[in-house]
């Protein structure tokens, strides 16, 4: 292997199948992020059950995943728009959907859990499902901050279970952050990581530390900008422009920022500083606060940082 695995503790389970074949993926929340794990699943050819509390989130669901695909096809079948209309139709057929999660996980080899950044909530999940998923079932969380270790622990399946975490928009992004704890089998890791390159992705291996690799980095960073336009130093703009013609960033800070949603970028630096208190990298801001409060979250809402029409 050519990048360093977790530390592994063995002997959780002797009735696990070593080496899971991944073929039917349950994903847990009919969200941007969930459709978008379903979508590049099924389109590999997996058969994949997208669960969600309502017909009519998951309806929206896939008229995001039909949308996505229509512009995936565009350019991959630009000569072709029949054979790209049967792509499509093949792909959607791939996927079902169900308000049932504690049905939809006993036929499943994987279940990835993309739903709201919260402990309870996700450790509630697991707890359920862990009671129906078959002993071979691999659960993995897109977390963006919370600990994998924290959310395991619910279970009882710690050798089966690890982060797997997708960048938006999951179509486009190549790149997928598998994060083993302590407990995470080798032979888990080693399905994970066989898992994210049969989907066309790119696997970056990282143990169970606050933000993996990539949020880890990027979040201060953006927290960082914040503070430096907060402070009268440079305009959002120009900070912006900076990064961008400086540092070869695609995207400014906060544009980013409003790009991933003010929400989530919140969330996520208040989980590092539980973590890690006394670490000033992790410090909020009184802007960001605020802005949220204001429930003005990005493009998502029309406005965060810069207002969007």
């Amino acid at each position: 292997m050519a990048f360093a695995a977790p530390q592994i503790v063995r002997g959780f389970s002797s009735s696990a199948v070593r080496n899971v074949v991944i073929k039917n993926v349950t994903i847990i929340g009919g969200g941007q992020m969930g459709a978008g794990i379903a979508q590049v699943a099924a389109s590999t050819g997996h058969s994949v059950t997208l669960v969600d509390t309502s017909g009519d989130i998951l309806k929206k669901s896939i008229k995001m995943i039909e949308g996505s695909l229509k512009r995936v096809t565009k350019k991959k079948f630009s000569d072709k728009p029949e054979a790209g209309e049967e792509f499509i139709k093949k792909v959607v057929q791939k996927v079902s959907t169900s308000t049932d999660a504690e049905s939809a996980v006993q036929g499943s080899d994987l279940v990835v859990e993309a739903i709201v950044e919260n402990l309870k909530i996700k450790q509630d999940l697991f707890s359920r499902l862990d009671k129906l998923a078959p002993p071979h079932t691999i659960f993995a969380s897109n977390t963006s901050s919370l600990s994998i270790c924290d959310i395991a622990s619910s279970t009882n399946r710690q050798d089966r279970f690890g982060g797997l975490h997708f960048f938006n928009p999951v179509a486009m992004m190549k790149l997928v952050e598998v994060i083993g704890t302590p407990a995470t089998s080798q032979d888990t890791l080693d399905s994970l990581l066989d898992f994210s390159k049969v989907l066309g992705k790119t696997p970056v291996s990282c143990k169970d530390t606050s933000g993996f690799i990539v949020n880890r980095l990027l979040v201060p960073c953006m927290m960082e900008a914040v503070r430096l336009y907060e402070r009268g130093d440079a305009s959002k703009e120009d900070i912006d422009i900076g990064m961008k013609l400086g540092a070869g960033y695609p995207m400014g800070p906060f544009e980013l920022a409003d790009y991933v949603g003010l929400d989530i970028v919140k969330a996520v630096i208040e989980a590092f500083k539980t973590k890690d208190p006394n670490n000033p990298l992790f410090d909020s801001s009184d802007l960001l606060n605020k802005l949220v409060a204001e429930g003005k979250l990005g493009i998502k809402t029309g406005e965060g940082f810069y207002k969007y029409k």
